[in-house]
Parts: structure tokens; C-alpha cells; sequence
């Protein structure tokens, strides 16, 4: 249940989609299930591929969570029109394979995915655990949340992207954040040492995991108990603002400061200003830490379809049911996006020319596509010049979208230019 993006060098052979789905492995089965398969939160590692399969759609069936409200009043439905998208054919970045978009979808080991056109559902289909009602872990689109909050407070002068840091959190006067600036934590340009390389089991981000309850801390463990506690114990590594590093500490680092600044907790502050807006079928919920405190980084869970109304609010350009749900300046300021030159130095080689932008990732193509990514296949993927939203859950047995991305983000294209196309 680690919520990250790391960049990793994709597995040469991956397990079969098919033999490996919930109902194939048995995970979770009778009443009760064998102990061979059944799933808990240590038994033996729950997000672990291919038991992941069924957690990312079960976590609150395992850790704490806090609710998100979906407000009062009843759902909003999304429009429906319909239509056959199985059949739209593209070419593999990297590779040049041919294959259909049906097809893609096994290969990314998709859960779900729902296409929006000009606001109308066009596309919609859930694979195992998945279910219209049912929500999953949004990994790291997390912190397309935390960084939307952020640009919104910004706008209303409540939170100075400027100031620096300790204004907000003197707690983190010893730390690689005493000399940061808000705005480098919302782009992402932090020179902290911390690592997300998943293969490596000493890396920072298993520890910053334990911390937050969302691995086991073991019988012996005598570390940082709380989210808040990890984020004091970070030091520097190189200056800030020279490059992109895409590291989770920064959206909870963002995440405190917005606790700080509203009063209120993360859940509380998305339903209140975004979330009770869209007309949700359901209550969203982040996963917490022994404290109570919100992961920012990834903690999130939506069902599909409220993912999709969220998706299409940033592509209205903030407005939801009509209301102005986010002022335009917000939007605009999150599809300008940041520095490719600083996201450059990142080398992420399936996102050449992006950059990062208030926790979005920006592709500044000709259609001015932008999304919010996460680890094992989450995605909200906004085309504006193509009217279309896709959002997309996932239980890729890979974390890293670079394992994902030569699939994806082609189809996603060939799906825009369909649509385009009437």
C-alpha cells in the first residue's frame, strides 16, 4: 500500500494477467477463506503482487481511514453515449508492437477504466475486484489532490508559495525543509535524501511506509511512529530548486501545511471544497497513520466514476454541476505547467519534454494533456483539445509507470484522436 511514482527499469517478464486475476488465485474465497488465501494487513505482505489484485480494491477492509463526505443531496448521474473504443488501434512506445486498446487493457493489468467525452461516459468496464460502487486506491494521484488544494489556497492568498516553509511547519527547522520554499515542495524541486527505488529494501521510502502504518513496523521496530515524526528526521541532499525529484515526502510535507493553514484535516478540507461538490455517487476515504493524519502521498480512494467527475471538473476548467467548483486561474496555472528543463534532468524516458506543476504532471503536447499519476497504473489522464477524461485503476505488478507508459499513453492518444473524429 506504498503510494509513490517511482522510476524503475521494467521487468523483461511479467506474470500472466489471466492466471493471476482474483478469482484465478482464489485470494479471499468461502467463508472463511483457506488460510493459504487469505489476506490481511501482515499476511504475509497484503499489497503485494498478486494478493494486490484484490487489496487496491479492499483497503478499508484492512488499515484505519478517514472519510471523506460526498455532501448531502443525492448523486449527479454521468451522462451516457456509448460506444466501441475495444477496437482502436495504436503502437507501443519503444517497441512499435500494434495492438488494440481492448487489448491493452489485460496487458495493465486494468481494474477499471472509464473514458469521458465532452462530459458523456463513452466507455466503461471494470475487471476483477473492481466494481462501479466499490473504491480503490488512487496511489500517488493523491497528491494531484494535495497539490489542487494547494493552488487554491494559494489563489486566495491563504498560503504563500514564496514563503518559506518554517513559516508554516517550524517543526522542520532541523530538516532539508529549512531552507526550502512552498513552492519548490509543490513542484517537487527538494533536495532531500530520500529514495523511492522499491527494489532496494533499504531505501527511505519503506521506512517512511513503516512509519505510517502502511507496511507492518515488525514486533522490534523502534522507528518514527507517525507521518509527522518521519517528515522531522529528513536531511538535505543537494540544493533546492535545480531539478524535478519526484519523491512522496514532499506531497506530505504540502499535506501538513495545508492542515496548518485551513484548520482542518485533509479529508475535512476536500470535501469541503471540492469533493461535496461533483456529485459523487460515493464517499471517498484516505488511509491514516496511528495518529489519525491523512496520507498525502497516496492514502486516497475513490470509486471510478467519482475519479472521472474530478477529472472532468479540472477539464471544465473547475466547474462541476454548475458551479465553480476551482477558480479557472487554478486550472490554468496547473496546465501551464513547470520547468521542463528541471523535469528534464529527472530522465524519465517514456515523458520527454514534461514537466510538474503543482503536483500534475504536464505533457505539453499539441492537445495540452496533463494528469495525475500513480504507482501500479493509477491515472487521470485530461485531454482538452480532445474533450476527454480517462481515469484509470490498476494493480500492475510493477510499481513504476515506466513499466506502463509504453502501452498507455499511446492508446490514450489514439483514443483522443477516435474521439476527435466523431
Amino acid at each position: 500500500m506504498v503510494s509513490a511514482h517511482a522510476q524503475q527499469t521494467p521487468q523483461p517478464s511479467l506474470p500472466d494477467p489471466a492466471a493471476t486475476t482474483v478469482q484465478a488465485m482464489g485470494w479471499m474465497q468461502g467463508f472463511p477463506p483457506a488460510p493459504d488465501k487469505l489476506i490481511t494487513f501482515d499476511n504475509p505482505v497484503g499489497n503485494a503482487y498478486p494478493r494486490s489484485r484484490w487489496t487496491f480494491s479492499h483497503i478499508r477492509e484492512l488499515v484505519p481511514t478517514a472519510n471523506v463526505w460526498r455532501g448531502p443531496g443525492n448523486p449527479v448521474a454521468l451522462p451516457q453515449a456509448l460506444r466501441d473504443l475495444d477496437g482502436v488501434r495504436f503502437k507501443a512506445l519503444g517497441s512499435g508492437e500494434e495492438l488494440s486498446f481492448g487489448e491493452s487493457l489485460a496487458r495493465n493489468y486494468t481494474d477499471g477504466i472509464l473514458v469521458l467525452h465532452q462530459g458523456k461516459v463513452v466507455y466503461e468496464k471494470y475487471f476483477g475486484e473492481l466494481k462501479p460502487e466499490r473504491p480503490h486506491i488512487a496511489m500517488s494521484v493523491t497528491k494531484s489532490f494535495v497539490g489542487t488544494l494547494a493552488a487554491l489556497l494559494a489563489h486566495e492568498g491563504k498560503l504563500d508559495p514564496e514563503a518559506a516553509v518554517t513559516r508554516y511547519l517550524p517543526e522542520l527547522k532541523d530538516t532539508a525543509y529549512a531552507d526550502a520554499t512552498v513552492r519548490q515542495v509543490m513542484d517537487m524541486t527538494i533536495g532531500v535524501r530520500y529514495s523511492e527505488a522499491y527494489a532496494d529494501p533499504k531505501a527511505e521510502i519503506w521506512d517512511y511506509a513503516r512509519a505510517g502504518g502502511m507496511i507492518p513496523q515488525g514486533r522490534d521496530y523502534a522507528g518514527p511512529k507517525s507521518f509527522y515524526e518521519f517528515l522531522q528526521t529528513l536531511q538535505k541532499e543537494g540544493p533546492h530548486d535545480q531539478a524535478f525529484a519526484y519523491k512522496t515526502v514532499n506531497s506530505e510535507v504540502l499535506a501538513w501545511i495545508l492542515r496548518r493553514v485551513s484548520g482542518q484535516s485533509l479529508a475535512q478540507l476536500l470535501s469541503e471544497r471540492i469533493w461535496s461538490h461533483l456529485g459523487a455517487e460515493q464517499d471517498a476515504f484516505f488511509m491514516v497513520d496511528r495518529t489519525g493524519t491523512e496520507s498525502g502521498g497516496g492514502g486516497l480512494n475513490t470509486s471510478l466514476r467519482d475519479l472521472a467527475r474530478f477529472g472532468e471538473m479540472m477539464r471544465n476548467n473547475g466547474q462541476a454541476n454548475g458551479q465553480q467548483v476551482l477558480p479557472r486561474a487554478v486550472i490554468d496555472d496547473i496546465r501551464t505547467g513547470g520547468d521542463p528543463a528541471k523535469f528534464a534532468k529527472a530522465g524519465y524516458a517514456t515523458l520527454p519534454g514534461w514537466s510538474y506543476r503543482n503536483m500534475w504532471w504536464v505533457s505539453h503536447n499539441a492537445h495540452g494533456a496533463y494528469s495525475a499519476r500513480g504507482i501500479h497504473g493509477q491515472t487521470i489522464y485530461i485531454d482538452p483539445k480532445a474533450e476527454m477524461v480517462i481515469v484509470r485503476y490498476a494493480a500492475h505488478p510493477v510499481a513504476a509507470n515506466a513499466a506502463i507508459d509504453p502501452l498507455s499513453l499511446p492508446a490514450y492518444q489514439a483514443v483522443a484522436e477516435t474521439l476527435m473524429r466523431k
